[in-house]
């Protein structure tokens, strides 16, 4: 049995397992820098850490951005980053019930559409994401990094 739910403080140490499986040569950050944007996350309107746990453990994670809007009758839209399952259970079909609480946040929540962008050039990603109910065709995507 699965809970979907938002993040708590202690989860912090879990999520940066998960990340870590995501980002492998991402470095550990000594500073606590990490800790201090996970608690800003917690307690800021519109950024949802969501986990999915399983007896206990924490086994998948999502980041949901809300972004308020101008366009669109004023309805805002979401940005979901930083979708992990745990390495050990891909395939099980946790990755789409943790998408699915996300989605149903972003649409409790009066958004007129979800975005998500991978770095993976893995076909099974992409189906997965498909699966769940994103079009890789409705929209291209750019991104910039500081130099």
């Amino acid at each position: 049995m699965t809970q979907f739910r938002e993040a708590r403080p202690g989860d912090f140490e879990h999520i940066m397992r998960l990340y870590r499986q995501l980002h492998p040569g991402d470095p550990v950050l000594r500073d606590k820098s990490d800790a201090a944007a996970f608690a800003h996350i917690l307690g800021s309107p519109g950024l949802h850490l969501f986990v999915l746990e399983a007896d206990g453990a924490i086994i998948a994670t999502t980041y949901l951005n809300l972004i308020p809007n101008l366009t669109r009758s004023a309805s805002p839209y979401a940005v979901i980053e930083n979708v992990v399952v745990e390495e050990t259970l891909r395939g099980t079909g946790l990755g789409k019930q943790i998408m699915a609480g996300t989605l149903q946040a972003a649409w409790d929540a009066g958004c007129y559409k979800a975005m998500l962008q991978t770095g993976s050039r893995t076909p099974a990603t992409h189906a997965f994401y498909r699966a769940c109910g994103f079009s890789p065709d409705a929209k291209t995507a750019y991104l910039a990094r500081p130099s």
